[in-house]
């Protein structure tokens, strides 16, 4: 389930919620109970050995065990 950042115009607070893409646009009310809050847009970073480059040499395998 994606995680959605929000901040509460009211207080300044920022805070996240867990809920399904379906109700992303839903109202999101602050954990101090304000009403008016605003999604924030936020990146998804990709890290691990599948977004590593494909050129990053080791031959076929990665690890230069074919001969």
């Amino acid at each position: 389930m994606p995680t959605y950042a929000y901040r509460c115009r009211d207080c300044t607070g920022t805070f996240e919620l867990q809920r399904p893409m379906s109700e992303s646009a839903a109202p999101a009310p602050c954990p101090e109970g304000h009403s008016d809050t605003v999604k924030l847009l936020t990146t998804v970073a990709l890290t691990g050995s599948a977004a590593a480059p494909a050129s990053s040499g080791g031959g076929c395998c990665g690890g230069g065990c074919c001969g």
